[in-house]
Formats: C-alpha cells, structure tokens, sequence
C-alpha cells in the first residue's frame, strides 16, 4: 500500500517522547519534514538529531508550551516558515492527573482543560489558514477512555470525550477544504506514561508495579501492551493519502482491551 507522504510537511504537537515521539519518526521515515514540539529545548535538539539520522525527511525542532497561545501560534507560524507549507497536523498533550472526583480541585479541572482540549482547539485553529491552502489531514491523540471510562482518571474521561465532539463537528466543517479530521486512542501503549498510571495503582493496592501489569494484561485478548511503533504505524495510515475517505471517526488501538460496541 502506497502512503504517498514523501515531501509533505507535518507538525507533531508534544514529540519529543513517547507517542507523539513515535509518530514523529514513522512520519520522518516516509520522508515527511516534520517539527516537533515540547517544552524541553535540550531534549528537543538531541531528539531532533536522532530522528534527522533515520529517514529522508527533514526535522526541526520548536520549543512550545501548548497552554500558551502566544507559543502555539509562534508554533504553528514557524513550521510554515520552515517547511514552506503544512500538509499534517498530530495533536497531542500529556495526560492530566490521575485521581478520583473529590481527589480533584478547581486548578486541576482548569490545568487539565487547557492541557487536554483547549489545546487542540487552539493548534486546529492556527493551522487552519495553511491546511485550507492545499487540504491535508488533522489527527488528535487521546485515550481509550473515549469509549470507556478508566477508573481514577477522571480528568481524562470527561476531556478527551470532549475531542470526540470536537472532531466530529468539524468534519463537516472542514470537508469542503479538503480537509479530513479523525482521532487515534491508545489503550495500553509501552510508554512512561502507562508505566506511571501502573505505578500509581500498585502504590494504591501496595503491590508491586509488575504485579499490575500482569492482572492488566490478562484482561487484553492479545496479552500484552502495545509498543509504541505499532500505535505509528495506524496514524501514519490516518495521515496518508492512502486514507482518502474516512473523516470525523475515532479509532482504537488497544489489542481489544475495551469492550464496548
């Protein structure tokens, strides 16, 4: 199957680790130029260089804070300059603070807000001026918590439904620039991430990190979590002209993890 991403320009909000990290290098490796963003300028630069050493396309690096609008606008506005277009835009963010409702304050619901949804607003709306030049693709990252809520994580289940709602109204919207917007939810990836919610778990049943894992593998029908690359692999055929027809939809990439229909 023919990608046809070579030469297109992408910018891939929060990359410079974890799954936004891995798509930036699947995206590298089809010869796309693509920025990555985060708020560590070292760690963007030695990550930059990793990923400039592997494929054909070009890599640039941009310090942002994505609850900033000055940053992601700075952001946005950088990678046209660099790249003379912009085909792809990866919307991702870290994920909010684990806790159950009366665990939660004010400033968590706010910090949690901006972070995780009104971020994307923001970055969709900064790109929109060049993605509406040529059309392309709009992917948001968010969490199997869309189809099923994840105990204590709260912060996570109401937010990132709120993405769905997002994305499904503005493929109307954008349909007619040729625009196609969809969202791509890991289950239980391999990342520091899940590594982290595991080990808030076990210190909650006071057992180890390990034993968590294992009880959470046995409730996927693939027994295992997934790696990183294989949650690139399915955006990168999200991002491809190779997906030429499927717009406002959600997809899972969990091993099955989630039960609902």
């Amino acid at each position: 199957m023919e990608l046809n991403l070579s030469g297109k320009s992408a910018l891939v909000v929060a990359s410079s680790q974890g799954l936004g990290f891995a798509i930036a290098e699947r995206l590298v490796k089809e010869g796309v130029n693509v920025m990555i963003s985060g708020r560590e300028e070292e760690k963007l630069k030695q990550k930059a260089i990793e990923l400039q050493s592997i494929g054909n396309g070009r890599v640039a690096f941009q310090k942002a804070d994505i609850t900033n609008i000055n940053d992601i606008n700075q952001l946005v506005t950088v990678t046209n300059e660099t790249f003379g277009g912009l085909h792809l835009l990866v919307n991702n963010a870290g994920g909010p603070r684990a806790g159950a409702f009366e665990d939660l304050t004010d400033e968590d619901w706010q910090t949690s807000f901006e972070l995780n949804l009104l971020s994307y607003v923001r970055m969709i709306r900064a790109a929109l001026p060049f993605l509406k030049q040529q059309g392309g693709k709009i992917l948001n990252i968010a969490s199997s918590s869309i189809k099923e809520p994840i105990p204590g994580l709260i912060l996570s289940n109401t937010f990132r439904t709120g993405i769905i709602g997002l994305s499904k109204t503005l493929a109307s919207e954008l349909a007619p620039y040729n625009i196609l917007i969809n969202t791509i939810a890991p289950g239980r990836i391999a990342t520091d991430r899940v590594k982290h919610l595991d080990q808030v778990n076990a210190d909650k049943l006071g057992v180890e990190r390990e034993a968590v894992e294992l009880q959470v593998k046995a409730g996927i029908p693939l027994k295992r979590y997934g790696t990183p690359e294989e949650f690139a692999n399915v955006a990168a055929f999200l991002l491809s002209d190779a997906n030429s027809y499927m717009t406002g939809s959600s997809f899972l990439v969990d091993g099955g993890m989630v039960k609902a229909i």
